[in-house]
């Protein structure tokens, strides 16, 4: 039977690179979305929001490589809430300024779909912001003009007023304008500008790839060049500029300009990418791990349907949790649910995770990993007890069978299954050969089997200057399985605690 209701797409944007501009009201669109449609310039790490069944589309424009047209694209989103589902477009920047939202808009309205824009961060705005440069300062300059620099430089007649941007004095932003920088340099001196007037060029601003170039109007095409400075840049002219030594901030942040790789899965990957990339790293979230719902989950349901009838259910980790709670919710069921049962999580991140659902666990270790958890049950008594552990479909055997031990029955209830992944392989390699690698993170033993199966310890053998960091001794012992050397380990079992280390050990470094 075909649906006859009609969706609605919201024209959503991601802004310049830096995740954390992402507005909250975008958040929960993504939160709900069935469909995310986004672009070559939208931070992958918002992919990390979508919700278990989303379906994710990429239609990326870089350069002249285009994987869908844009009337292609039109067309998808149209025929995506014809179907009846929310759609989230995800564009860079903001979808009006320099963007082609408009017409999408447009194209929405003529097929009698519903839409909204969510305006982003334009990078006319957050890439000089995040140079140190403020677009308008009562000493410098009292407005703004943003230009698109991409127009022919072989036009005879230009669609830009050339000697009024001069006159008035503006900040001026040009975007899209790398191929055509001699060309505005050399307008902007023809029509009456000092040859001295400062200009810099911010490139993949906001990101942990952002370089700023800082030069004159006159200079700036052949300093550019001999910089390597290419798209995507924003192009600033103007008094302002001479703010950026005071006002850089971002650029002096603890790990900026290190290229760390994350090898968690990507639904357990944000919360160290995140405290990565606040620190100033460039993440490569490379998942060699990828979690994957299981074919049947009737046995889910069967346990939820009598957890009444334990006596503890115990969640080792954050994956365990979502994928629990969202069978249980399928089934009409809520926190109430645990009313008879008690609850542990092996460390704060899966208590963490547990406490956003409202069910504040009774018992998390101090050390966290399985035998802490062991450990910790069994002073509390496990003789006779019925216990559930919700998981994934292979992990490691030593907490259900120390607890049998112990005197408990326990239910293996496996709620997801993890699978190698292997989608960012070839960025790694090319980060690797190329001599553009920092470190690579493992924050666990399967972590660092999967990450060997893909890459070949002999490569990293071969180079020394990447540092590899463990999560703990565990996941320690497994590197050095593979003949590679540990160079940086958390003191606890946590993501900060593998945070505070990496910074450390740069710290000590320099």
């Amino acid at each position: 039977m075909q649906n006859n209701v009609i969706g609605k797409v919201y024209l959503i944007g991601a802004g310049p690179g830096d995740p954390g501009l992402l507005t909250l009201k975008a958040k929960h669109i993504l939160e709900n979305a069935d469909v995310i449609v986004y672009d070559y310039l939208a931070n992958e790490f918002f992919l990390s929001f979508a919700k278990l069944d989303a379906e994710l589309i990429y239609v990326g424009k870089k350069g002249g490589d285009h994987t869908l047209t844009q009337d292609k694209i039109n067309e998808l989103i149209v025929n995506k809430a014809k179907e009846g589902k929310v759609v989230a477009r995800l564009k860079g920047g903001d979808p009006y300024i320099f963007g082609r939202g408009g017409e999408e808009a447009e194209e929405l309205l003529e097929a009698g779909v519903s839409f909204e824009e969510i305006p982003g961060i334009s990078s006319t705005i957050g890439g000089p912001a995040y140079a140190g440069i403020p677009l308008t300062h009562r000493d410098y300059s009292s407005s703004v003009c943003l230009i698109t620099g991409h127009e022919d430089a072989n036009k005879t007649d230009s669609v830009h007023n050339w000697k009024a941007l001069v006159d008035s004095a503006n900040t001026l932003v040009f975007v899209m304008g790398m191929k055509n920088l001699p060309d505005i340099s050399r307008k902007l001196i023809d029509a009456g500008m000092d040859k001295n007037m400062p200009a810099a060029l911010v490139r993949w601003g906001t990101t942990a790839r952002q370089r700023t170039l800082v030069s004159t109007i006159a200079n700036i095409p052949e300093d550019a060049v001999k910089q390597g400075f290419a798209a995507p840049c924003v192009i600033i002219v103007g008094n302002v500029i001479k703010l950026r030594e005071k006002l850089n901030w971002f650029e002096k942040r603890p790990l900026f300009g290190k290229s760390v790789v994350v090898t968690r899965a990507r639904e357990q990957a944000s919360g160290l990418a995140h405290s990565l990339t606040e620190l100033g790293a460039e993440v490569i979230q490379f998942p060699t791990i990828e979690i994957t719902r299981l074919a049947d989950y009737s046995a889910v349901h069967n346990a939820i349907n009598k957890l009444d009838s334990y006596d503890w259910v115990v969640f080792t980790s954050v994956n365990g949790v979502k994928h629990f709670w969202h069978e249980l919710r399928s089934l009409g069921k809520d926190a109430r649910a645990f009313k008879n049962a008690r609850l542990a999580a092996i460390g704060p991140a899966t208590a963490d995770a547990l406490i956003e659902k409202g069910l504040v666990p009774d018992f998390v270790p101090e050390s966290y990993v399985a035998e802490g958890v062991v450990e910790g049950l069994t002073k509390l008594g496990m003789g006779n007890k019925k216990i559930l552990i919700p998981r994934a479909l292979v992990a490691r055997e030593v907490l259900p069978e120390e607890l049998i031990k112990a005197g408990a029955t326990v239910e293996i209830l496996p709620v997801y299954e993890t699978k190698p992944g292997a989608a960012k392989k070839e960025a790694v390699l090319k980060a690797i050969e190329n001599k553009e690698l920092d470190c690579i993170t493992f924050g666990s033993s399967s972590t660092v089997d999967n990450f060997f199966s893909l890459v070949s310890p002999e490569l990293l053998k071969k180079h020394p200057e990447i540092k590899l960091a463990s999560i703990g001794p565990i996941t320690g012992k497994t590197l050095e399985k593979y003949g590679v050397q540990v160079a940086i380990e958390g003191k606890e079992f946590t993501i900060p605690a593998l945070v505070e280390a990496i910074v450390a050990y740069y710290a000590n470094s320099k």
